[in-house]
């Protein structure tokens, strides 16, 4: 059980070390024989059918229907947006051959699919009775181009939700980007109980082929802003280019107005990075796998007693996920050790002293603290300390981010700022040329996001000087 022996790197001082052991210890990865392609493990996927079910089930009562496309997308398609393939082609990986014949026609590995659907929504879409046209499907997709995956951050292949949706108008539009941005929000924050800030991405960082891009962006405590999501305002360009129209209510041919939108396993990593100590993971309930663990103090004269008394409370708990430890070739010792690597957010612990007492003893994994319980009060006790652990993760979340963000009026004050690992608020011209040499004199900083509901603002940009009037972050990221 190599995966359960204590971290050795503290997050602090080796962010990098401490990610690659908490993963694989706690029994979230495995790696395989191929760079940048990782195994999920069933605690890890738990985590992500938890993620799968609330957005499933909150787009369904949008109207969205799930659908399934190719994995292969012939080049042909994939050139059709001259933008979107310009944006892809470093990333995607080809199929040439079947067997040792040469393919006729290169086949791309799904890097994302909006040509290969959209390619299907131009025969699908005839009048405006044809309209809103809503998809989703789950799958995986391959991105190849970096050289140093880290799994969930910056893996190859990756399992994410992609959105695809059709409509008359743009006001539609519109309305929808941030309506699926809200759920995304929610995800993060009611979720896995991560702050984050919502806002539109820069001109240089909008998606290949994009009107405009929306986010929800936060700062981790390792001092790296990461992307948790993103929902797309296409605008007509995909329709131009597939051919995508209808006929409206007067029988006059129009381009249609499309969306696409993504939650990615990225947000898993996003989850352990924000939360995780010095002994592992630390997992917000509403998306633990296992939220209590009970674990019994075994003597040989009140195993029986010890062990009844677990099943009993087991049974209480039973609307919990919740799990009885009850294997006798480990210590109590090595099971805490090992329940706090894994992250499970209570632990029960109840041996012959606490049963006389009728007691048991209650551990919180986020704060250590402990406290005991009569047995008679376990089931009143629980929920309030499962909200409780939910909100105060939170709450510290939030806290670091504010405490780890500077405003700064000039350049030479962001320098600095990005030297010391903060995120950076600042008023910004957003010029596609202003963030790119911002980039390059700082060792790749760039912008999160543009926050929305801003004030306006009437000042000069932090770097170049000319005309802004509204304030962006930035950082170095993921």
């Amino acid at each position: 059980m190599a995966e359960t022996q204590g971290i050795t790197a503290k997050k602090d001082q080796d962010h990098s070390e401490w990610f690659t052991q908490v993963i694989q210890k706690a029994g979230l990865i495995e790696y395989t024989d191929v760079s940048g392609c990782y195994i999920l493990r069933p605690y890890a996927y738990e985590i992500w059918e938890t993620i799968q079910k609330y957005f499933d089930q909150k787009i369904k009562e949008k109207g969205v229907k799930n659908t399934y496309f190719p994995l292969f997308i012939p080049e042909s398609l994939l050139k059709k947006e001259s933008a979107h393939v310009a944006g892809f082609t470093p990333e995607v990986a080809w199929v040439t051959h079947a067997g040792e014949e040469k393919l006729s026609e290169r086949l791309a590995i799904r890097p994302t699919s909006e040509t290969i659907i959209y390619a299907a929504f131009s025969k699908w879409i005839r009048s405006h009775n044809d309209l809103p046209l809503k998809i989703n499907q789950w799958c995986s997709v391959v991105r190849w181009e970096f050289r140093n995956p880290t799994p969930f951050l910056r893996s190859r292949e990756f399992l994410w939700q992609e959105g695809h949706t059709a409509y008359a108008k743009k006001e539609e539009a519109d309305a929808e980007v941030l309506d699926i941005l809200d759920l995304y929000a929610e995800i993060f924050e009611e979720l896995y109980a991560v702050p984050i800030t919502k806002g539109q991405k820069s001109e240089k960082e909008t998606f290949a082929g994009a009107l405009y891009t929306t986010s929800v962006e936060t700062f981790l405590p390792v001092g790296k802003g990461i992307q948790g999501a993103t929902s797309h305002c296409l605008g007509q360009n995909f329709a131009k280019a597939f051919d995508i129209t209808f006929l409206d209510e007067k029988g006059e041919k129009q381009y249609v107005w499309q969306n696409s939108w993504g939650i990615t396993t990225r947000s898993i990593g996003m989850m352990i990075l924000m939360h995780g100590d010095d002994k592992g993971l630390i997992l917000p309930p509403r998306i633990a796998p296992i939220q209590i663990v009970i674990i019994p103090i075994l003597f040989d004269n009140t195993k029986k007693e010890v062990v009844k008394k677990c099943e009993e409370i087991e049974k209480k708990l039973k609307e919990y996920k919740v799990h009885f430890d009850e294997r006798e070739e480990y210590t109590p010792g090595f099971k805490y050790n090992e329940w706090e690597l894994k992250g499970v957010p209570l632990r029960l612990e109840l041996g012959p002293k606490d049963l006389e007492k009728k007691q048991i003893v209650v551990v919180r994994r986020d704060t250590g603290k402990k406290e005991f319980v009569l047995i008679k009060d376990i089931e009143q006790k629980i929920p309030e300390l499962l909200e409780d652990i939910q909100k105060s993760l939170f709450q510290k979340a939030e806290a670091g981010i504010k405490s780890n963000t500077i405003e700064v009026n000039s350049f030479t004050e962001f320098k600095k700022a990005i030297q010391n690992k903060k995120r950076v608020k600042a008023i910004w011209c957003t010029k596609e040329s202003c963030e790119e040499k911002i980039k390059e004199s700082t060792e790749g900083a760039k912008s999160l996001n543009i926050p929305f509901n801003q004030k306006k603002i009437k000042g000069k940009c932090f770097h170049c000087g000319e005309p802004a009037d509204s304030f962006a972050y930035f950082g170095k990221s993921y």
